[in-house]
């Protein structure tokens, strides 16, 4: 049953009758047209609110507003303006490439709006005027008379005032399978609201009639599609890169700040100190960062289209893999949404096929055909073969039961079903006997089952229709039991997520019993199930204590999943949601990592960052594992950033304002960035360890300034080295001083990445051909240029052969000092 917001006021199905007409200025007899039209002119169309539609020119600035893409701005429009235009050139090109492509791979959101739109009702039947008639169902308003019918969507909230054999599907609004029975009369429940129509509902049996009392964004349906309307807050990965970015602009900002001070202090020429400060600060600049992370989540979202899941925000992927906690909705995620016959038991309590083969003559005789009497007809086929039809009575969803009267081989029968309270009532059967029977009910309802009574008796008398009172001495022939089973597959995903380090709870809008019965038989805790009146009486600071020891909830509203996500967050948590209905639209958009399915609601396809093309926690499972492997990959970049790259050009800063010459020259510098960027254009494509996706994968600041503060220095000890060494025992020129540094730092800078691209053993894990490639052939380059005569255009001395002896027996140590300390550098404590 749908439970909207826990406020007096929103709960209109409590008020009386006259109190709803008298609060919104309407009789019983609906509206004129001009009445229509001034409400209409009031309380607006009833249509939602489209979400923001980001243009391309808004969504290409906001990207380039990014601390690190202005980094990369300036650093190329500097490049430009002192005379290094193709450097400049090739780092706009790359920021441009990046932009452009992260954002033509989100663009398809802004068809949310039209997708909310056709999934309601483009139709309705109010009475105008005295008469029923069609409208647009974007012109009904409160006070409306509604006429709803079998098929129909259900166009707007409001209180049934008349119905016949009516019932209501509200698995997109509750995800519960199970139709809801609907009529009018009084409420006694905050709970119940089976008086009550709700927006995007859908009428399977029956005719009923309401009036309208919420229409547009005020509806459940409204609130919970509402939420596509509000700006989105950045994803884990995109607050991370915003921060690295600040730290990249601050460190940079200030050792080019400090390197020019002092060189001008010194006495050495300002346009020269300009220049060299110009070109550090290029080559701090992790100018390939963007287009490094486009394309490895690019390359990450074509696999996952491989393994079924659509992508439709790139950093998505990166939240995937940093996921710790993944909410589900119970129906057609965890279970298939399809009802079916479970077990048929005898009177007493035995398992025994005649229950469900007399429950079956009568769904195929009777003609109602609701879910239940299709999952009866399903588990017994043959079951009404050689009977036919002499009567009926169709279900009363006031008595809660409907008989049929059928000829057949075992003569006449009278054949009942219903509710196992309404039937037993009508079998003649001692009180123990019915006692036990309704507790049988009970156990069966504690193990995820719904129950219907089946009875019967001989008849005698003249064939006609049944009438109510030929309902009496009924033999009780026993229940039919039925479930919405887990999938074959869920209990084994939980368990390899778990593998994974992710947690699952269920967030249901379903019965809190049948989501413990379920939370048991896929492997989480059962002992404790939150409803959503346990959760609505909870502060958000209690709800953030109780929602790390509960696994299950039920009976919750859209507004109180939302909640849990949020509260899930507040503990620290990276938390993906997995829904794919209207009910589950603002938990989808709250959460890190929104997951829907294909054949959900368009509301929910809207809010999901990832659309699953297979509607199973498998493919989530291969999800996350790619997730992780994406994000490995992009942190092999930054770990090269932070350690060789970073430690040259500190090395750099500080031998600038030492050493009576510039250790190396503005076009110097650039060359060795553009060879060192080139190196790691085989990141992207390059294998990970299963070791490095074996847990979720947070990008933490601590983390890398320990890695940074570990592995830079090494590099800059050995560069320092480099320089005495250089100095001193080979007494080197400045122009062959240059060269040999610039021989070095490249080796040192392209070869480390073979030894921190693996949390082991290099020799274990080796690296993909692309990968070694463009790193190889790139260090070839950079070893070759110097004794060519295009170095000489750079400034290059051939260095004697001895002094590149001494250089080579450095890079070596050098490479195994860095494998000694790697242990040291990337040890972390996993955050939960």
């Amino acid at each position: 049953m749908t439970k909207p917001p826990n406020n007096q006021a929103s709960q209109f199905w409590r008020l009386p009758t006259d109190a709803l007409c008298t609060r919104l200025g309407c009789s019983l007899q609906g509206l004129t047209a001009t009445e229509a039209a001034e409400r209409l002119g009031r309380f607006g169309p009833n249509s939602d609110a489209p979400p923001r539609i980001e243009g391309a020119a808004r969504a290409v600035l906001r990207r380039l507003l990014e601390p690190l893409s202005l980094i990369l701005l300036v650093a190329g429009i500097v490049s430009m303006l002192t005379g290094d235009d193709v450097g400049g050139l090739i780092i706009v090109l790359i920021l441009a490439g990046s932009i452009g492509l992260d954002t033509i791979q989100e663009g398809h959101a802004v068809r949310a709006a039209e997708i909310l739109r056709r999934s309601v009702a483009l139709k309705a039947e109010v009475r105008r005027d005295g008469a029923f008639c069609e409208i647009d169902v974007d012109h009904v308003v409160p006070g409306d008379l509604l006429r709803v019918r079998a098929g129909d969507i259900i166009p707007a909230d409001g209180l049934i005032l008349e119905s016949t054999a009516f019932t209501a599907g509200e698995a997109a609004l509750t995800g519960e399978p199970y139709p809801v029975q609907k009529r009018a009369g009084a409420a006694t429940d905050p709970d119940d609201t089976s008086n009550a129509l709700f927006r995007g509902a859908v009428a399977q049996t029956g005719e009923a009639i309401a009036l309208v009392v919420r229409t547009g964004r005020d509806t459940v349906f409204g609130a919970a599609a509402s939420a596509l309307a509000e700006t989105q807050a950045p994803s884990p990965f995109e607050r991370d890169l915003r921060e690295f970015g600040l730290v990249i602009a601050r460190a940079t900002l200030a050792l080019v700040l400090v390197v020019l001070t002092v060189r001008v202090v010194f006495g050495r020429p300002v346009l020269d100190s300009l220049l060299f400060a110009v070109a550090l600060a290029v080559g701090l600049t992790p100018e390939l960062l963007p287009m490094i992370t486009t394309v490895t989540l690019s390359r990450g979202a074509l696999r996952m289209a491989g393994r079924k899941v659509i992508v439709k925000r790139l950093a998505a992927i990166h939240d995937l893999g940093a996921m710790t906690v993944l909410c589900t909705d119970k129906t057609g995620t965890l279970t298939s949404a399809e009802i079916t016959l479970a077990r048929s038991l005898d009177a007493e309590g035995k398992d025994n096929a005649r229950a469900a083969q007399l429950g079956a003559i009568a769904a195929s005789l009777g003609g109602d055909r609701g879910s239940l009497d299709a999952a009866l007809v399903a588990g017994r086929p043959d079951a009404a073969q050689g009977w036919t039809l002499a009567g009926r009575q169709a279900f009363d969803f006031s008595r809660r039961l409907g008989s049929v009267l059928a000829t057949g081989p075992e003569g006449t029968l009278l054949i009942v079903k219903g509710a196992p309270e309404a039937v037993l009532a009508l079998c003649t059967m001692d009180e123990r006997a019915r006692t036990a029977a309704l507790a049988r009910v009970r156990e069966l309802a504690s193990e995820g089952l719904r129950t219907v009574a089946i009875a019967s008796r001989a008849w005698s008398g003249v064939l006609r229709e049944v009438e109510t009172e030929d309902e009496t001495d009924l033999a009780f022939e026993g229940f039919c039991a039925f479930a919405d089973p887990p999938k074959p597959t869920a209990a084994a995903a939980i368990a390899q997520l778990a593998a994974r380090g992710v947690g699952l709870k269920i967030l249901s809008g379903d019965d809190p019993v049948v989501v413990k019965r379920l939370a048991s038989l896929v492997g989480l805790n059962p002992e404790r199930v939150l409803s959503g009146t346990d959760v609505a009486a909870l502060s958000d600071a209690a709800l953030a204590v109780q929602v790390r020891s509960t696994d299950a909830f039920g009976r919750l509203a859209p507004d109180q999943k939302s909640r849990i996500v949020r509260a899930l967050q507040a503990g620290g948590e990276v938390v993906g949601f997995l829904g794919d209905g209207i009910n589950d639209a603002p938990a989808l958009k709250v959460a890190d990592v929104g997951l829907s399915v294909d054949g959900a609601t368009g509301v929910a396809q809207a809010a999901a960052d990832m659309i699953l093309l297979a509607s199973d926690l498998e493919v989530v499972a291969d999800g996350v594992a790619e997730g992780r492997r994406t994000f490995a990959n992009i942190l092999k970049y930054v770990r090269m950033g932070a350690s060789s790259n970073f430690g040259n050009m500190l090395s750099m800063a500080i031998a600038s304002m030492v050493l009576p010459f510039l250790p190396m020259l503005p076009t110097q510098i650039l060359l060795n960035n553009l060879l060192y960027d080139l190196s790691e254009l085989g990141i992207p494509f390059d294998r990970v360890s299963a070791q490095a996706t074996a847990q979720p994968q947070v990008w933490s600041m601590s983390n890398l300034a320990r890695f940074a503060a570990i592995m830079g220095p090494l590099s800059s000890v050995f560069d320092f080295l480099t320089f005495g060494a250089l100095i001193m025992l080979f007494h080197a020129s400045p122009g062959e001083f240059r060269t040999a540094w610039f021989i070095e730092s490249m080796a040192t800078q392209i070869l480390v990445i073979f030894v921190i691209r693996t949390n082991g053993r290099p020799w274990r894990n080796w690296p993909d051909p692309v990968l070694s490639a463009s790193s190889l052939i790139a260090l070839l380059v950079a070893m070759v240029v110097p004794f060519t005569p295009v170095g000489t255009w750079f400034g290059f001395v051939a260095p004697p052969p001895l002094m590149m002896a001494g250089i080579a027996l450095l890079v070596v140590v050098y490479l195994a000092c860095a494998e000694l300390l790697k242990p040291f550098a990337i040890r972390s404590k996993r955050k939960r």
